[in-house]
């Protein structure tokens, strides 16, 4: 596990240092050498340590990004991170741009730097967020802290998706960044508090934090929809899962997707995406079917048959790259990656 020092502690040197991580897009670690030159603390690298990304980061919850030859992504190691790691760095970060933008002090304090943990500052982001005339934030913040605070599965899948979008969006700056303006980030976070709702049969109060984040975030996740962990919503306007659908874990999902019915079925209707599938923008996936572990989907398609593990399939209607009898197989995962047009281009006979 890593050391950890106060900032309060550390030298002006290494604060210095530390915060040179803000102006790079990715999380990195230094070589073994490095390490242990600097015990192995987050900050006070040597002047000439470049810093570059690194799957095996404290922060990288991914250590691999291939495929099996078989049928199922390959096992995903996990890194362990000290629960207030997460939480740490983040107020490490808006301390940072306080420094920066000192006209933000009010809002970083507000929402980040005057909580005594992550539970807290999500139930009060959230709360401020969707709350209204009528409903009011106190309520809101009251009903999320308690979930929040109580379900250990559910924070720890806030952290990873913290990781999951700062590793894959190159747009998202930092952890902060992400847990202060992604809305993709702040919905999904509110579903997982709609869905423990929705099992608890407080459907009424699932369903009514639904439509607040679909008029708020233009997101419309059903209340009963199953989420994984490591989920990236990138942009996330339109997007719409329904009741029955399932999402695995480390899957990225783009805009105007839509995980929907047929709309002449009852019951268990909506679709069900494996582990590591990338989703591309503008995509209809219909009905009860099965998109295969490491799938990739790309933009604009529309699936209404089930998707063999490590494909891609492309169009509308959507057609596996490569045909269906020898279909091309991805050897990385695809939701990692974020590469959205390998093999694709392939498809067509020529590319405008």
């Amino acid at each position: 596990m890593l050391r950890r020092h106060s900032l309060m502690s550390s030298t002006p040197k290494q604060v210095s240092l530390f915060f040179v991580s803000h102006f790079h897009s990715t999380l990195f670690t230094p070589s073994p050498k490095q390490v242990f030159q600097t015990h192995n603390r987050w900050w006070g690298y040597p002047k000439s340590f470049k810093p570059s990304f690194n799957p095996s980061s404290p922060f990288c919850r991914h250590k691999a990004s291939t495929l099996h030859s078989g049928s199922s992504v390959e096992q995903i190691e996990h890194v362990e991170v000290a629960d207030r790691d997460v939480w740490m760095k983040m107020k490490d970060e808006a301390r940072f741009d306080v420094s920066v933008e000192p006209i933000l002090s009010g809002y970083y304090n507000t929402s980040i730097l005057s909580h005594k943990s992550l539970e807290t500052a999500l139930a009060n982001h959230l709360a401020v967020k969707l709350s209204n005339a009528s409903l009011p934030c106190s309520t809101l913040s009251d009903l999320f802290v308690t979930v929040l605070e109580t379900d250990e599965a559910i924070m720890a899948a806030v952290k990873s998706d913290l990781i999951a979008v700062k590793e894959r969006d190159p747009a998202c700056l930092n952890l902060v960044h992400c847990f202060l303006n992604f809305k993709g980030f702040l919905a999904c976070q509110a579903h997982r508090v709609a869905h423990k709702l929705w099992l608890q049969r407080r459907k009424v109060l699932a369903v009514m934090i639904q439509n607040r984040v679909s008029e708020v975030f233009a997101v419309d996740i059903h209340p009963g929809a199953k989420i994984g962990s490591g989920i990236l919503l990138d942009h996330a306007t339109g997007i719409v899962v329904g009741e029955t659908a399932v999402i695995g874990n480390n899957v990225s999902i783009l805009h105007s997707v839509t995980l929907g019915g047929t709309g002449k079925v009852c019951g268990d209707r909506h679709p069900k995406i494996g582990d590591g599938v990338l989703i591309g923008a503008g995509t209809c996936i219909l009905g009860n079917i099965k998109v295969g572990e490491g799938a990739k989907i790309g933009a604009g398609s529309v699936v209404i048959k089930d998707v063999p593990p490590r494909t891609t399939v492309v169009g509308n209607p959507a057609k596996l790259v490569g045909g269906k009898n020898n279909p091309v197989k991805l050897d990385k995962i695809p939701s990692l990656t974020m590469d959205h047009t390998s093999h694709i281009s392939d498809f067509y006979d020529y590319c405008v």
